[in-house]
């Protein structure tokens, strides 16, 4: 009862000792309580009722009852972190228990040898255990002992094996009452889903188990070690840090496991690596090393051995200790059977490589490369990592695009079974190397064309196919309908002058985590991309007027590839990181600019352009022709205004986030007879006073929204149905609400959305256009059949990005380009309101005449006032994709 139902158990074992029992029961009770306090509590009051209990089993002479309470003291004792005194116990416990006792003793002490990284003891203890506890018709500790050498054949990648084993227990455990059990089940079914690298489902069998515990009132450490291991491998590492972190705090808050805790450092300490914070690594690297040595667990030790080594790497003090170092991790790792080896002679290669020492990386870097012929797909990735180095000391520029190639089908294949679009852009960071090293190959042996390619490998990969539509779960629905109604609520406080109510906070932020978990748990549908980047096809659609300026970054230097008139030619400009300092000035300098009283500053951001451009176009900019231009920046140079650019301010110009999506973009055609979408949101300090202006434009083709007033044109149809083709709707007021939004969204030929925008870095998805009834989040976007042909988005920050993976965006603009919309015409920066309604008649006036938008975005520009204010307000807006 104490895992089916541990509160309970634990109050009738309290009961039961206020009753004066006899020994033998007064040790059963005080053995329930020690193993309450030992999984759920305090690991010091748990030895002390331990004890207790097996001092009452002596006394009441009963050998049974004293070998099966000292298998439970010798767990705790492990997870206390007193190794040698635990294994002590389970000998006692061994030898007195016989038959179905001593197997009980067995399996505990099987799962002993696992926590502490000796699996060869493990499968030998819970293999002389399983056909005992079997032919006992022991259902319970049969599955215990089925799901445990599962958990340890996983550990050594036995994926097979372990899937058979979960099933057989899984069976068992649906006959039982075993509350706690089936949610380890289900646990165990995560971690095997992850091992076999279906990220997907691991986090979805994860958050199953977390519900699971919950309603059982129990704390999940294991679970949390293991949904950070999934957290990072799906690119979530900042994520994976925080939740590690909070489970070592509440662990130490009430004095649990030793062990546990150990294990936490170890996971905090490999995502404070993969997310960028070398120092933090650094320090949850040593303590845990201390931790697993004097508990005697060399298989995790040698673990965290190996993230310190990276993590001392990581701040810069390679050296041939660390070689040495790495290698006997290796080594080790390698005699354990632990997956990890290759990472650790990959490691020992990439050190000695940095050192010049091309022999000793050439045998290390060998014996991490056999691991690119199988395995899960981040494994692969180490092997093909290892030999793309290999081939680069060998001065092959072909072995490195082989391998490199090679290894980005791996991870492209990974990435296309997640469907959260989110995801697909966190993994390419586990692909960043790979792509650094074919371009810095490309750039030496195969001229602008081949670095052009590379550039395109791995350029804004998320784009490449739309993201799987969320499924219709009623569950998701019903959270996304609860967030908008409580974000709505926030807002109006806000609006009132007061502070949203904490547990309304608290209430939002859950759904939020609800969203974006069901979200995750999305599987890919579509295949791997096989419409590879073509050069050739790319010159041709450009022609002879069209100049496509691709901006790669290699080394932290910018180089400016120039595309058009059937060839590719490279410049060099200046370093990124300067480029990216001189950006955020200029982004500063348009705030002020948006405000009346600023116009001294107009010549200082005049001159911040003309450095930006030396900086992101150098030489380039003088040969740019006369004709349209887009300009392809990578993800960090999201926010730059590229019409503030002295050699780009009158030109036709786009955006976009890699030439492969421009392409994409050219080729979507716009639905036939698609109808024109007006949309006023609440709370813009202009009142969208573009709206009734662009109404009475389209006057002859308006479909009135519901309760709207003026008389529907002959034929229109009203309703509340979706407009017909060719039609015009206008949403506003109690209009404007997001369902009613969506389903006039979904396949209109365009959409202008005057609605108050929020950008969300914490969390992209969840930037929002305000309607009347709360947020119209990105998440609701992705359930569009077909986005929106044009989308005008003339309300600040709507162009915002946070830049993740590779070289990946995350923002509106982002999540709208895959689902069908071939041009959007967004915001990079705060932005006068009054100043932006002449900007959108003049740019509707555009396209009236049949310009595209970056045409008419260029000619609403040159017919604004001439006052600081309105021509920061020009330059704050950029045309992304092709129509």
């Amino acid at each position: 009862m104490v895992f089916a139902a541990p509160g309970e158990a634990l109050t009738r074992a309290e009961e039961l000792l206020g009753a004066d029992p006899s020994p033998l029961h007064a040790s059963v009770a005080h053995q329930v309580i020690g193993i309450w306090q030992r999984d759920f509590g305090d690991t010091r009051r748990a030895l002390a009722h331990l004890r207790r209990a097996r001092d009452l089993a002596a006394r009441a002479e009963s050998a049974e009852r004293e070998a099966d309470v000292l298998a439970t003291l010798g767990v705790a004792l492990v997870h206390a972190g007193r190794t040698r005194a635990g294994l002590a116990a389970f000998e006692r416990g061994v030898a007195r228990g016989s038959g179905h006792t001593r197997a009980r003793v067995l399996f505990r002490r099987a799962y002993v040898w696992w926590v502490l990284g000796r699996h060869g003891e493990a499968l030998e203890d819970v293999r002389r255990a399983i056909p005992v506890l079997r032919q006992a018709d022991d259902v319970i500790w049969t599955a215990r002992a089925l799901t445990l050498r599962a958990t340890v054949h996983l550990a050594l990648g036995s994926v097979e094996r372990a899937d058979a084993d979960f099933t057989a227990a899984e069976a068992l455990w649906d006959t039982t009452g075993q509350e706690h059990d089936k949610a380890d089940a289900v646990e165990s079914r995560g971690l095997a889903a992850f091992r076999s690298g279906d990220v997907p489902a691991a986090l979805r069998l994860l958050d199953e188990a977390a519900e699971r515990y919950a309603k059982l009132g129990t704390p999940t450490f294991m679970l949390t070690i293991r949904r950070c291991e999934v957290l990072m491998a799906a690119g979530l590492a900042t994520e994976a840090l925080a939740e590690a972190d909070a489970a070592v705090a509440a662990l130490d808050g009430i004095g649990g496991q030793s062990t546990r805790k150990a294990e936490l450092l170890l996971v905090a300490a490999r995502a404070a690596r993969l997310a960028g914070e070398p120092q933090t690594s650094l320090a949850r690297a040593a303590v845990a090393v201390r931790l697993f040595a004097g508990q005697r667990r060399t298989w995790y030790e040698t673990h965290a051995r190996l993230v310190l080594i990276e993590a001392r790497v990581a701040t810069g003090h390679g050296s041939g200790r660390l070689v040495a170092d790495a290698a006997a991790v290796a080594e080790r790792l390698a005699a354990f059977g632990a997956p990890a080896a290759p990472e650790a002679s990959l490691l020992a290669g990439r050190i000695a490589l940095d050192l010049g020492w091309t022999a000793d990386a050439e045998r290390h870097l060998a014996v991490a490369a056999r691991s690119r012929h199988g395995g899960p797909p981040l494994a692969r990735m180490t092997g093909w990592a290892a030999q793309a180095l290999r081939a680069r000391a060998a001065g092959s520029a072909r072995g490195v695009l082989e391998a490199c190639r090679r290894g980005l089908d791996v991870l492209d294949d990974h990435r296309m079974t997640l469907g959260a679009s989110e995801l697909r852009a966190r993994a390419t960071a586990q692909g960043a190397e790979l792509a650094a090293l074919a371009q810095r190959a490309s750039l030496v042996s195969g001229g602008p064309r081949r670095l052009l390619g590379w550039s395109e490998r791995w350029r804004a990969t998320v784009l490449s196919a739309p993201p799987t539509r969320p499924p219709a779960d009623p569950v998701l629905l019903t959270a996304m309908t609860a967030f908008r109604e409580l974000a709505a609520r926030a807002e109006e406080a806000r609006t009132d002058g007061c502070r949203p109510a904490p547990a309304l906070e608290r209430e939002q932020r859950r759904l939020e985590r609800e969203i974006r978990s069901r979200t995750l748990h999305m599987r890919g549908e579509a295949p791997g991309d096989g419409d590879r980047f073509d050069v050739g096809r790319l010159l041709r659609r450009l022609g002879d007027e069209v100049r496509l300026v691709e901006l790669a970054v290699l080394d932290g230097r910018v180089h400016v590839l120039l595309c058009g008139q059937g060839r590719v030619r490279r410049f060099e400009a200046g370093l990124l990181a300067e480029a990216e300092v001189e950006a955020e000035h200029v982004q500063a300098g348009l705030r002020r600019l948006a405000h009346p009283g600023a116009e001294a500053r107009l010549p200082l951001v005049e001159a911040a352009g003309a450095r930006l451009e030396r900086l992101l176009l150098g030489p380039a900019a003088a040969h740019l022709g006369s004709g349209p231009v887009v300009v392809v920046p990578p993800g960090r140079l999201h926010r730059v205004p590229w019409a503030l650019l002295p050699a780009l301010r009158e030109r036709v110009l786009s955006v976009s986030p890699s030439a492969s999506s421009w392409l994409r973009a050219r080729d979507t055609a716009p639905p036939p007879g698609g109808r024109q979408v007006l949309v006023r949101g609440p709370g813009l300090a202009s009142g969208g006073a573009e709206v009734p202006e662009l109404s009475d434009r389209y006057a002859g083709r308006r479909t009135p929204s519901e309760g709207g007033t003026g008389a529907p044109p002959p034929g229109a149809r009203t309703g509340g149905g979706t407009a017909g083709p060719g039609a015009t709707v206008v949403l506003e007021g109690g209009d404007a609400r997001v369902p009613r939004v969506l389903r006039e969204l979904d396949g209109a030929v365009l959409a202008h959305i005057a609605a108050h925008g929020t950008f969300r870095a914490d969390s992209p998805l969840f930037s929002s256009l305000r309607m009347a009834d709360g947020p119209l989040i990105v998440h609701d976007f992705e359930r569009l059949d077909r986005s929106p042909y044009r989308i005008i988005l003339p309300c600040c920050d709507t162009a915002r990005f946070a830049s993740v993976g590779a070289d990946e965006l995350l923002g509106l603009v982002t999540a709208l380009l895959p689902l069908g919309t071939a041009g959007v015409v967004a915001c990079t920066a705060p932005v006068n309101d009054a100043a932006v309604v002449p900007l959108m008649l003049a740019l509707h006036k555009g396209l009236d005449a049949g310009l595209s938008l970056a045409e008419a975005l260029r000619d609403a520009r040159a017919a604004l006032p001439g006052d600081a204010v309105h021509q920061a307000t020009g330059w704050a807006f950029s045309a992304f994709g092709a129509a």
